[in-house]
């Protein structure tokens, strides 16, 4: 008896040795990302569910403050994975030689947009984000205001001091908002359209989803902003119309790219991979009405039925490219609104 005990115990203690070296093993992965903060559970819980020998470790911020931080650790990298960001960020990334090349199992049943282009892949999409006009029609009865139609009714007079918008140099939206007017009217008339807009903007706020908000509460009467958050607070019951403007929209996609210099190559590209599922893609569409596998179908309620067709042809290597130039002259003419930065 006592011999079997003596078995039994080493058994256990085998077990529980196995056990600990299991947990020993599991790999931590670094990601970086500027998804909403509301998604970060849900994705970690999902994609761990599926790989349970790795672990992700977020770090969260606006795009434009995760987009500096990964350049500004270009020579010394901590991240492993990027899921979640601008495409045009990872873009300008891969063009620095900061992005491991890596095209993902299943990528290409992904709608060709959603792709980098590049063999290997430096980056593979997720879902699409759009500009849109957040008007408060309490606001707007009130002091008898008219309902824009496009970008153009934006620079009348009547809507002075009424305007808040994302500030392009912080928020993904921002960035691709003034992209898309760029792209949409070509250069020189895309900064004279600025020009006059910046009369009517009250406030150029550090985030895609506050101006919407703030247009929901009726503490401005137009906000442009991110798509989802105007379609999720109105359909909380804020009194807000989503305006698709006749010109059509900028737009960008968040994106997974693997950072070149990882430790953790092999986990990176599982994650990679679960990025480009078909299971991740149900997982966004809960979050975006446009994803990147075109066989989920997303349309949340409130969504304009037309933003998808009005997508504006915006080049996403250009947006890359041409961002510092724009966010420049951006800042030079337009930063004395900005909001101050949180601390």
């Amino acid at each position: 008896m006592r011999r079997a005990a003596m078995l039994g115990g080493a058994a256990l203690a085998a077990v529980a040795l196995t056990s600990g070296a299991a947990l020993a093993q599991k790999t931590k992965l670094t990601v970086y990302t500027a998804i909403e903060n509301e998604q970060l559970e849900p994705f970690k819980k999902a994609f761990e569910a599926d790989n349970p020998t790795i672990e992700i470790a977020w770090v969260r911020d606006s795009t434009g403050v995760v987009t500096a931080k990964l350049v500004a650790e270009k020579d010394n990298p901590r991240a492993d994975v990027v899921w979640g960001l601008a495409a045009s960020s990872l873009g300008l990334m891969a063009g620095m030689g900061m992005i491991e090349p890596y095209t993902p199992v299943g990528a290409d049943k992904l709608k060709p947009i959603f792709r980098s282009g590049k063999t290997p892949d430096t980056w593979v999409g997720m879902d699409a984000y759009l500009a849109v006009v957040c008007f408060n029609t309490a606001e707007a009865e009130k002091n008898k205001k008219p309902k824009p139609a496009s970008w153009a009714d934006l620079i009348k007079p009547e809507y002075k001091d009424s305007i808040v918008m994302p500030n392009p140099a912080s928020s993904g939206t921002g960035y691709l908002t003034i992209a898309g007017w760029l792209t949409i009217m070509g250069e020189e008339a895309g900064w004279k359209f600025m020009d006059a807009l910046h009369q009517n903007v009250s406030q150029y706020l550090h985030s895609g989803s506050a101006p919407c908000v703030q247009a929901a509460k009726g503490e401005r009467l137009i906000g442009i902003g991110f798509d989802m958050r105007g379609a999720s607070e109105k359909t909380k019951g804020a009194p807000i119309d989503l305006v698709v403007p006749k010109e059509g929209l900028g737009w960008e996609m968040e994106a997974t790219s693997i950072i070149k210099g990882t430790k953790n190559l092999d986990a990176a590209k599982k994650l990679a991979d679960w990025s480009a599922s078909r299971k991740a893609n149900e997982l966004y569409g809960k979050y975006y009405a446009i994803v990147a596998d075109p066989e989920i179908k997303s349309m949340p309620k409130n969504y304009p039925a037309d933003g998808e067709k009005l997508m504006a042809k915006v080049d996403v290597d250009w947006m890359a490219k041409n961002r510092d130039r724009i966010l420049a002259e951006w800042t030079k003419r337009y930063d004395g609104k900005s909001a101050p930065k949180a601390k």
